[in-house]
């Protein structure tokens, strides 16, 4: 039987396996970076950043989430109604309560951070909670709450900082073959060594983004099966949902490193199909309305 801790396990070992394979693939380029341009100091350089992301990803990556989105902490009294759905949820759901953040910001969003469910916070914004109701809103935190459960905002956090140095490494590789600044390898096997960098940089960060966006897509369905299992009430979510989408008004503070935490996608744009789906953070909203209420019809 389903339960809100059925994909935990899995997403423990996807995020040490995404540690172990960002550390390696780091010292791989950095490798492949020294070697092409006969300087072994790039290497030592990509091993020191390779292990000083990990630790960074780990312990800062909710604090700088935060920051960047304007977050301040939500009181009991003001926010009374937030708090007490937020509580009562995670008691039911068997986690510590997180913290709890606001936005200031018309659009309704809401995401959760931090590294495992004692480090937990939910951030949500001002217009959220001016557009539910009680039902609705406890759908909403109960979506949140499945993520730090099933460990998702974790697994998240790791695959942006990978595919985030993957871009910044491909950028440095093709800015210094179009400056010419460092000395390469010459002959035949300098310029095939080019061939595969230039190839490398051009599809690794597209191959990064595309992955990144399917995970996030899948853990958005999940964490949607998973509320709606903790509230026994899916109607709650699937109302939440169709206000949001109908809110076409994007956030403030929208980020594309960021866009994937969100419940909704904060720039308020997911009209697209076919070939356009593998580049959405999110599941079209529809969709996850329509099995969110197909599973109330087969109750």
């Amino acid at each position: 039987m389903t339960t809100l801790y059925t994909h935990q396990n899995e997403n423990i070992w996807k995020t040490w396996f995404l540690m172990a394979f960002f550390l390696v693939l780091v010292i791989l380029i950095g490798w492949f970076i020294s070697y092409y341009y006969q300087s072994p100091g790039i290497l030592y350089f990509a091993v020191f950043f390779a292990v000083f992301m990990n630790i960074f990803s780990y312990w800062y990556s909710d604090k700088v989430v935060l920051k960047l989105h304007k977050a301040k902490e939500a009181n009991r009294a003001e926010y009374f109604d937030l708090w007490n759905a937020t509580e009562n949820l995670s008691i039911a759901a068997g986690l510590p309560m997180p913290k709890l953040y606001i936005i200031e910001d018309s659009a309704p969003n809401a995401f959760a951070t931090g590294r495992d469910k004692n480090h937990a916070i939910v951030v949500v914004t001002t217009g959220l909670l001016s557009i539910l109701d009680k039902n609705e809103l406890e759908g909403v935190i109960a979506h949140e709450l499945s993520h730090i459960g099933n460990r998702d905002m974790f697994l998240s956090t790791v695959v942006v900082v990978l595919a985030g140095f993957i871009a910044l490494v491909s950028d440095f590789f093709l800015r210094a073959q179009i400056r010419g600044g460092l000395r390469s390898r010459n002959g035949k096997g300098g310029a095939v060594l080019l061939i595969i960098g230039v190839i490398f940089a051009i599809l690794a960060p597209f191959a990064a983004t595309l992955i990144r966006l399917a995970i996030s897509r899948k853990r958005e369905f999940l964490a949607d099966a998973s509320g709606a299992l903790l509230t026994r009430y899916p109607e709650g979510l699937a109302s939440a949902l169709g206000k949001i989408s109908a809110t076409p008004t994007p956030m403030k503070t929208a980020n594309s490193a960021t866009a994937h935490l969100f419940i909704s996608n904060p720039f308020a744009t997911e009209k697209m199909s076919g070939l356009h789906k593998l580049f959405m953070t999110h599941p079209p909203t529809e969709e996850r309305v329509k099995a969110l209420t197909s599973s109330t019809a087969t109750r």
